[in-house]
Order: structure tokens, then sequence, then C-alpha cells
């Protein structure tokens, strides 16, 4: 990710990301719900992986966990495609399969110029965000390119949860 100081994530911002390669796993559903049970499988194939490399003498630091939500816009959340990643080694090609029924793949997330801008709270109240994010992509000459992507800077316990919300864009 571009580097950036900790405020400039408050306003939404136009940034150039590059590609990224990633564990991945699939989930139909709440996120809620099928998060709990995908989440097992994500974690423990990158911590296998890292443990492994380690022994290699390879190190790298697991990441924060990224979710790209395809149809959260067009269906019940009960229905939403979730695709959840954690950022690998670019010379992975597969991680250790950790969970029986839930695969773990490994996938290469395209980005190039996103816009994207920090939430403050709860994931429910994710929506004034995302239209204050929609608004100045359109005001700034771009328009959506991609998917609904949030990368999550705290866990959902926290006390205060962030949230990066991205989409890729385009010039008009």
């Amino acid at each position: 990710m571009p580097r950036q100081n900790a405020t400039s994530k408050h306003e939404p911002q136009i940034v150039k990301m590059p590609s990224q390669k990633m564990a991945v796993v699939y989930s139909k559903g709440d996120p809620n719900e099928v998060g709990q049970q995908v989440m097992p499988a994500l974690y423990g194939a990158v911590y296998t992986l890292k443990f492994q490399l380690k022994k290699k003498g390879i190190e790298f630091k697991v990441g924060t966990l990224r979710a790209r939500w395809p149809d959260a816009h067009l269906l019940p959340k009960n229905k939403w495609t979730g695709i959840w990643g954690l950022p690998v080694p670019d010379n992975v090609a597969s991680v250790p399969q950790k969970v029986a029924g839930i695969e773990v793949k490994v996938e290469v997330w395209q980005y190039g110029t996103v816009a994207q801008m920090l939430h403050i709270g709860p994931y429910t109240t994710e929506g004034a965000t995302v239209q204050q994010l929609h608004d100045f992509i359109a005001q700034n000459g771009y328009k959506v390119a991609g998917v609904h992507e949030e990368e999550y800077l705290t866990t959902p316990k926290a006390k205060v949860q962030k949230t990066l919300i991205r989409y890729p864009v385009v010039r008009k």
C-alpha cells in the first residue's frame, strides 16, 4: 500500500496500488455468520505457510484482512458473496489447506488506481462513508471500475473499528 500519514486516510483519496498476491477464500451468506466459518481456514493456511517459509529462512508478516463484496449492493446480506483475502509473498503458488471443505486459493488481486477512505465505527454505519467516497470519485472525474473492497485495520471486537473502504477507479 502506498505510504500515507494516518490523518490522510480520514479524507477520501486517490492512490496507486500495486497488484497483490493473496490467499483467498470464498463465502456465500451474511458475513457475520460465514466469516466465522472461513476465517480458521484462511488464517490457518497463511500462518502455516508463514512457519513453513520461516524454516527456509524466509520471513513475512501476515498482513491485514481484506474482503471484496461484488454483489453486496444487489442482494440481501444473507446472500452476499464474500471474497476474503490475506496478502502472501509474490513467489507463493499455493497454501496449505487447514480446514476440510473450505478451499484456500492463491490469486493476484489487481489494483492500479483506487479511491479509498477510512471508516471509523461499526460496519453497520459504513453507508455514509461509502456514499461520501462515491461522491468524491464522481466529483474528481472518476468512475468505479471494480468491486467494493474493505481492509480491516482492526478486529470486529475492537473498541473502535477501523475499515479502509476501497474501489478501483478509472477516469470518466
